[in-house]
């Protein structure tokens, strides 16, 4: 059967209520487009855990902190619908901006504290965006699951607080990182990297591991941990690095030492593009 594409809150709604009498569980996928391999590990899970699922395909203009990042974010709605129903969606809810945001918008979500550090401290606004759109199709679809890649993982942490705090009733989903053979963890923006910023991209993901190493040896101290990972930026000189920090996975706030599990996290620049991947570590007993 193909996947249903609608462009309406109503006609999406209607769908859901089909599929909802017709006994099925509702998973829901939400991505701003340009999908890949990582968004179709999503959609997957939703498949094995869901009756249906529902992708929503919307590049939501109140989450971007610069217009030009707006503007040259890929846009490509038939292959989006094309690889979501090749992986089992059977629902694609693709609205324009004047159907989400059809007078200037009021109201916002905002989560406190969680949205302080890391992304949050260099994309003033970003998180605010990204929790409002995120609470409007919750409300919109009404999944009984949503499933969120944990390569963004304060957005993971922030949607989390945010799904608690205001007594949602879903169940957020964590989905592992999906990464390309050398270790780049996938992005839509991937597709903006020259051939020669794609391969040292890599280095982001190998000085985490380098700060992951350090931790398993036994390393207890955040800023000696993470000496190791500065250093294999540091030999690329095409890479900028953003932040590098050692936080707590729930709260995201910085850690004055390694006492429990705790989230490796960075972003960099490589030319126009920024990057961010993370790693959650366990600490040895």
């Amino acid at each position: 059967m193909s996947a249903q594409l609608v462009h309406t809150i109503a006609g999406v709604r209607e769908a859901v209520a089909r599929l909802r009498g017709a006994g099925k569980t509702i998973g829901l996928v939400p991505t701003m487009g340009a999908l890949h391999a990582g968004h179709g590990r999503l959609i997957e899970t939703a498949r094995a855990e869901c009756g249906a699922v529902a992708v929503s395909v919307f590049v939501n203009p109140i989450q971007f902190d610069r217009a030009d990042d707006y503007e040259r974010y890929p846009r490509t709605l038939a292959t989006d619908a094309s690889f979501a129903e090749a992986r089992g969606a059977d629902l694609v809810f693709a609205p324009e901006i004047a159907e989400m945001y059809p007078r200037s918008q009021r109201t916002y979500v905002d989560v406190e504290a969680l949205t302080q550090h890391l992304c949050g401290q260099f994309r003033p606004g970003h998180f605010r965006g990204v929790a409002t759109v995120v609470a409007k199709l919750l409300d919109i679809v009404q999944p009984d699951r949503a499933y969120f890649g944990q390569k963004d993982a304060q957005q993971l942490a922030v949607i989390r607080r945010m799904v608690a705090d205001l007594n949602l009733p879903v169940e957020i989903v964590g989905v592992p990182t999906v990464r390309e053979a050398d270790g780049l963890a996938l992005s839509s923006r991937n597709q903006h990297l020259s051939a020669e910023e794609r391969a040292v991209a890599p280095s982001l993901y190998q000085s985490l591991q380098a700060t992951e190493a350090a931790i398993a040896s036994g390393e207890r101290n955040p800023e000696r941990a993470k000496q190791a990972a500065l250093a294999v930026l540091a030999a690329e000189p095409r890479i900028r690095v953003e932040y590098f920090e050692i936080v707590d996975p729930d709260e995201l706030q910085p850690v004055t030492e390694i006492a429990g599990p705790v989230l490796i996290a960075a972003a960099a620049w490589l030319g126009a593009t920024r990057l961010i991947d993370n790693l959650a570590v366990e600490v040895p007993e």
